[in-house]
């Protein structure tokens, strides 16, 4: 099908819940995808954060092909080597004070936000979760609950009693809400949908601190800040806390659908039949995981993730635009908060070769691969430095006729 008849078949079968950009990608590679047109971008969505590898990586290929001709089916009423194998990965790699010595396996983040909430209740016997302002934990029923935003939640109320929302970096209203009856606190270490905001660290340690003097749990959703996106492999490694529960996905399994809850050894043994997925942990997304992992450690890339972001950071914060209102980030989840509305910002980078991603809507929001060449870093900043120039200069014309 030429560029046309992709888009109209998609249009015309596609559900409707997705706003959808007017080109067709099919080819990727490292950090650059192509369009059915063969139009070449640096990209900076990144799989909304699931590529951070980069795109057809051929370790994960290799490693996708094997298992496939070897066993595609097998649940975990039965063992299998592959994921024994991501299991011991798994413990291996979590931040050392999480004392995590267990894995739950899912299939996206939503789903394993999902399981960290009903672990969570199950272990304490409580009924209410706390989460934040502008926080996003997945879309699912359950997981809507704890996911901020207005706009997703109210289509579909009445939901689950028992969510408070506290703002978020506010430890005064955390120590008034989290009660006796508190199961746990959901929060993201950097708040991704809701405009990539790192939670200072007085908040992140104080947050945690208040739930475990009150017998609550931590659960940190990691979907998007885990395996180098931040600098260390989690966002937890640069706060020094003691998480209970840890929701994981998005890059796990180098851009294929997985999740996972990496549970501290502090959790009481979870008994059968309480939870389940058919097929989380499946053999072949289990081998691409296992190949992620060891590419995510061979290429050494929460370091570049940590030394590329600090630079791009610098750099974003040199552009001298008074549409911009500030800049913010942690490793490669970079935003640019801005005086306009971004999605027109997001359509003139797109012509020009860049995909970039919204976190509300005036934040520009950065996920590239952690591969990603310093010269393809750099592309994208002048891009974004020339396009917001453009619009600087529309605005003011704008206000002198």
């Amino acid at each position: 099908m030429n560029t046309q008849q992709i888009i109209e078949t998609e249009a015309k079968y596609t559900s409707g819940v997705y706003s959808k950009r007017p080109a067709a990608m099919v080819r990727g590679s490292g950090a650059h995808l192509w369009d059915s047109d063969g139009k070449k971008y640096i990209d900076c969505v990144g799989g909304q954060g699931s590529a951070n590898i980069g795109h057809s990586h051929p370790a994960v290929v290799r490693a996708i092909a094997e298992q496939a001709a070897q066993l595609m089916v097998a649940t975990e009423v039965f063992y299998n080597d592959q994921r024994a194998a991501l299991l011991e990965k798994l413990v291996n790699i979590a931040p050392p004070q999480a004392k995590i010595n267990r894995v739950f396996f899912a299939n996206s983040g939503a789903e394993a936000n999902e399981g960290s909430l009903k672990f969570a209740k199950y272990h304490t016997g409580r009924q209410e979760i706390v989460s934040t302002m502008r926080g996003f934990h997945g879309r699912t029923m359950g997981a809507l609950n704890a996911t901020w935003e207005p706009k997703y939640r109210e289509p579909f109320a009445p939901l689950v009693p028992g969510v408070k929302f506290i703002p978020y970096d506010n430890l005064d209203k955390a120590a008034q809400t989290i009660g006796e009856n508190t199961a746990a606190v959901i929060i993201e270490i950097v708040q991704g949908e809701g405009g990539v905001r790192p939670g200072t660290r007085e908040f992140v340690q104080g947050i945690a601190a208040l739930a475990h003097e009150r017998g609550a749990l931590v659960i940190l959703d990691e979907i998007q800040t885990g395996f180098g996106r931040t600098g260390k492999m989690f966002a937890a490694e640069h706060y020094d806390i003691e998480p209970d529960l840890i929701s994981v996905a998005k890059s796990i399994a180098g851009g294929l659908p997985m999740g996972a809850v990496l549970i501290s050894e502090r959790i009481r043994k979870l008994d059968p039949q309480i939870h389940g997925s058919t097929f989380g942990g499946n053999p072949v997304i289990a081998a691409a995981a296992n190949a992620t992992i060891e590419v995510i450690l061979q290429e050494k890339l929460p370091q570049r993730a940590a030394e590329l972001g600090e630079y791009a950071l610098g750099r974003l914060k040199r552009i001298e635009s008074p549409l911009i209102r500030e800049v913010r980030g942690l490793g490669l989840l970079l935003g640019v908060e801005l005086k306009i509305k971004v999605t027109p910002v997001l359509q003139a980078l797109m012509e020009r070769g860049v995909l970039a991603l919204p976190a509300g809507p005036n934040v520009l929001r950065l996920l590239p691969p952690l591969v990603i060449e310093k010269g393809d870093l750099d592309k994208a900043m002048d891009e974004i430095e020339s396009v917001l120039a453009t619009f600087e200069s529309s605005t003011l014309e704008g206000s002198q006729n």
